[in-house]
């Protein structure tokens, strides 16, 4: 059974439903973001990579030299590195590394491949300093987790290293919305619809093909991936495409660690700002330092 505190995190997001008239200026915000407010003990520095604005973010004094390169999520059209402060000093905290949250540019404004090229320049501008490839960990949640599966696809195509491991959070990796899960599902998930996720991506796509492989990465060629973990609610209507990816990812001969969670909601490890210290964000963090620990350190 869901902790007290998710359940009252449902129960805000059941009570401000998506609602399709609202315009992409209203869904950006401005909204208060307590995400822009790290965990104490945390520093800050904003670096341009190449000309793609990043931040360090780092809580205490990391340990490891892993640095866990964090892509916010958002439909690919919102959210920011800034608004990202707080789950990525989580990460870093939980999973004992520096992390390197990225600014990508945002649809509609900046369509398909805009993120995937400002993504890989950052990856490319810590390779450049001097980060060994290994020591990377690709994360993210949604389109952040989409977008990490993107870039290891990416990378495939260019013939670049791939990265220690990837952490992918409810990834968005079918941008053709085409698992069973959106209509079994439909009813469980208090955030995230087939309606929205066609009009986002739509915007993004702006006419690619939605089975592209470095767009939707469940359909590109998955062998000889790094280590991968995929954290998804049994109750999301995206559950269905984590599932596929893993599978896929497996066959593949990929080392998949696949953690469903019962009762979450989407995005449930980025919340701390509305709700701290629930409980099942917490072991969501605690998994994943395990799992960077086992496979990148």
């Amino acid at each position: 059974m869901a902790s007290q505190k998710l359940q009252d995190l449902i129960a805000r997001r059941r009570a401000a439903p998506y609602d399709p008239s609202q315009s992409v200026e209203f869904l950006r915000g401005p909204k208060p973001d307590g995400g822009s407010v790290p965990r104490e003990n945390t520093t800050v520095e904003a670096v341009d990579a190449n000309g793609v604005p990043c931040e360090w973010v780092i809580a205490g004094e990391p340990s490891t030299d892993v640095v866990f390169i964090y892509l916010h999520g958002g439909g690919y059209y919102r959210s920011t590195a800034v608004a990202s402060r707080r789950i990525a000093s989580d990460l870093s905290h939980h999973c004992n590394c520096r992390s390197f949250t990225v600014e990508y540019r945002l649809a509609p404004e900046h369509p398909f491949p805009a993120a995937v090229d400002d993504a890989l320049t950052a990856y490319r501008w810590l390779i450049a300093q001097g980060t060994p490839a290994d020591k990377i960990v690709f994360g993210g949640g949604s389109a952040g987790g989409g977008l990490s599966a993107a870039l290891m696809a990416k990378l495939k195509e260019t013939g670049e290293a791939q990265p220690g491991g990837a952490v992918l959070l409810s990834p968005w990796v079918d941008l053709s919305q085409s698992s069973e899960t959106f209509v079994t599902n439909a009813d469980t998930d208090p955030t995230i619809s087939k309606q929205y996720l066609d009009r986002m991506s739509g915007y993004y796509l702006n006419g690619t093909d939605p089975k592209d492989p470095i767009a939707s990465p469940l359909f590109s060629d998955l062998s000889d991936l790094p280590p991968i973990l995929i954290q998804v609610g049994n109750l999301e209507t995206m559950y269905g495409e984590s599932i596929a990816y893993a599978q896929k990812a497996v066959a593949a001969g990929v080392t998949v660690v696949f953690e469903p969670y019962d009762d979450v909601i989407h995005g449930w490890h980025n919340q701390a700002y509305v709700i701290p210290d629930i409980p099942e964000s917490l072991l969501s963090l605690d998994r994943i330092g395990n799992f960077i620990r086992s496979y990148v350190s």
